[in-house]
């Protein structure tokens, strides 16, 4: 498996805990500002990002579907409502963002289709070749080890079955980067600690979208591990970026 920049960036050099732990830990302590401040800082953009990464599915009819770092559900939430499919499965490592995910589903009725599970990205608790599609998003740069990540996902979709994944990305035009390097560099970090006492987590956010592979790097990787037909779409001058690949 390789080794990728991102994977050492952690949200607590200091720690001695493995990445996975501190960001279960850092999750769990902004859980409950995290939707607030996702709104807040995107200024509600990452709705119609979410949408227009599900609409590539759209197609597909996915009966069953898997939504790995399900975070608050949000993603999960909005597949119920765009695809109609029979079975949703969250998981996520953190504790704190699945009880908010769960409420928010029972007051939406939708637990007869969405069921959210403590779970690792990087040791799959399903058989093989279990979903229709597979979703990520702003989770795939937690991962702890990519490569190890994305061929859990390769194992558990349907031969055909797709996965997409949504992750934020540096844009390349220079107006709009140095305002996004400002934005992300010094606003995002700033407003974060202040609703949420942990400028740390919005620092940390920072730092692995900077060393994160993207475009081409991550349809490589995703290659790398067996998917097939893999492209990616830009997003907001580059600030998100849509994955699809193919089993």
């Amino acid at each position: 498996m390789g080794n990728y920049a991102h994977d050492r960036i952690v949200p607590d050099q200091a720690s001695n805990l493995p990445k996975k732990e501190q960001v279960a830990q850092m999750f769990n302590e902004i859980a409950h500002r995290y939707d607030f401040l996702n709104r807040f800082l995107s200024a509600g953009i990452d709705i119609g990002w979410r949408k227009k990464a599900l609409k590539m599915l759209k197609k597909d009819q996915p009966q069953t579907m898997l939504d790995v770092a399900t975070g608050t559900a949000d993603l999960a939430i909005m597949s119920a409502h765009l695809l109609a499919p029979k079975e949703i499965i969250g998981i996520d490592i953190s504790e704190g963002m699945l009880e908010i995910g769960k409420k928010k589903i029972t007051e939406l009725n939708l637990d007869h289709c969405i069921q959210l599970h403590l779970g690792d990205s990087e040791a799959l608790a399903f058989s093989d070749n279990r979903f229709d599609a597979v979703t990520v998003s702003f989770g795939v740069r937690n991962f702890q080890q990519l490569e190890k990540g994305l061929s859990e996902i390769l194992r558990v979709l349907k031969p055909g079955g797709k996965l997409m994944i949504l992750e934020f990305s540096r844009p390349s035009a220079p107006i709009i980067k140095q305002f996004y390097n400002l934005y992300m560099d010094v606003i995002t970090p700033k407003i974060g600690g202040l609703f949420s006492k942990s400028r740390k987590a919005y620092q940390y956010l920072n730092d692995s979208v900077q060393q994160f592979p993207e475009g081409k790097n991550l349809t490589s990787v995703m290659e790398k591990v067996g998917f097939k037909h893999t492209f990616f779409k830009r997003l907001s001058f580059g600030i998100c970026t849509i994955y699809i690949g193919i089993k």
